[in-house]
């Protein structure tokens, strides 16, 4: 560790950029992550539905948006001396308070421990801006807008906590709308020097990452059901495609490369901010294959069709929106748009059958063998 610095701006082109600090800050987000995903399959399994989306999709906001607010900072002013240190620490305390609210949020709907953890985040986040506009006096416009904006979310986030009801919603959408504007308008006044390379890397840590998370958390469930009640026959099927379709998920993510379409605040913020849906998505996933090893055991209260689309839902989403962000930019083709598209209606019809995890095993293996067979004949 260094002694104290300034806070200079990064080179956008420097080599070999890669993540130290940022992975052990990423495993402190997965663990909020785990909670709220583990609160969905509860919900899900209980039959709350509309419940358990609402608050998943609302605190997998709040998580998703301090790491990535993070994420972009540290492309661009990743000192890592002592100082810097401390304060990534402080967001890492931060998560964990967050992760600790999340239950209270599910089941009374209270959100003001969730809201301490993202205020604790977001204040650190704050002053790292304000020490890179001591430090880089060519980004300091820029730096004191990003501050400025984080300060005045923050204040409408206390408006947000005191409305109830109906009107939760249209409130916690003016506030996430405040957020998604923050980077947007500060970058309008300068380009702050994020790394693409390293961007994509660290997107795609993380996506590695919660996929790991789906994998030990089907793993989890397996265990208990086998430990209660032994395997029943429908174990080793669902199994062995949750296995397939987290393989498949992975190969369809990193096939096309992220970095060539970061050239640009205009292409890269609509790519970063779309990421909410595909990490949520894999998120989600994890708790339809809970949901899934629920009903096998008689402990799930969803109709099947419920609990098909419980995995299905997710799946879908992530084909849809990695279509959107990776491939399509990319023009690999009509024959490579169509496939990813059908697909993911397949998934969605997936819930109609018998075993629907196999089933999207299956139709994911066709869409890495079609795509993989249509860039081919590209020479792509």
């Amino acid at each position: 560790m260094t002694g104290l610095r300034p806070m200079r701006a990064r080179d956008v082109r420097e080599p070999h950029r890669a993540a130290t600090l940022e992975l052990l800050f990423d495993l402190f987000f997965v663990v909020a992550v785990s909670f709220a995903g583990s609160a969905l399959h509860h919900a899900l399994s209980a039959g709350h539905v509309g419940e358990g989306l609402i608050g998943y999709l609302t605190t997998f906001f709040a998580i998703w948006w301090a790491w990535m607010n993070y994420s972009w900072f540290a492309s661009a002013y990743d000192t890592d001396d002592w100082l810097y240190r401390l304060m990534t620490l402080a967001q890492m305390g931060g998560v964990l308070v967050l992760a600790a609210g999340v239950p209270r949020a599910f089941e009374e709907h209270d959100f003001g421990v969730v809201y301490l953890g993202y205020l604790i985040m977001r204040l650190a986040m704050a002053g790292q801006w304000l020490r890179a506009a001591g430090g880089d006096p060519a980004g300091r416009r820029t730096a004191i807008r990003y501050a400025i904006g984080i300060c005045v979310a923050q204040l409408g986030w206390v408006a947000v906590l005191l409305v109830h009801g109906s009107m939760f919603l249209a409130a916690f959408a003016l506030g996430a709308l405040l957020e998604l504007a923050v980077p947007v308008w500060a970058e309008s006044a300068r380009r702050t020097p994020w790394h693409p390379h390293h961007i994509a890397e660290r997107y795609g840590l993380f996506t590695i990452i919660m996929m790991g998370e789906n994998v030990l958390a089907a793993t989890i469930a397996v265990q208990e059901q086998a430990r209660e009640g032994g395997f029943g026959p429908g174990l080793p099927g669902l199994a062995a495609g949750t296995l397939v379709i987290v393989f498949a998920l992975w190969w369809i993510y990193f096939d096309p490369p992220a970095h060539e379409l970061l050239d640009s605040n205009r292409r890269a913020i609509p790519w970063g901010y779309g990421h909410y849906l595909i990490f949520a998505a894999v998120g989600a996933f994890s708790s339809g294959v809970e949901v899934s090893v629920d009903d096998l055991t008689g402990r799930a209260h969803l109709p099947p069709v419920g609990v098909g689309l419980a995995v299905a839902v997710p799946v879908a989403v992530f084909l849809v929106m990695v279509w959107l962000l990776h491939v399509r930019p990319h023009g690999y083709g009509p024959v490579d748009g169509a496939a990813f598209l059908a697909a993911a209606a397949l998934v969605l019809l997936a819930a109609l059958t018998p075993a629907p995890i196999p089933v999207i095993a299956v139709v994911l293996a066709a869409l890495v063998a079609v795509s993989g067979a249509a860039r081919r004949r590209r020479g792509t």
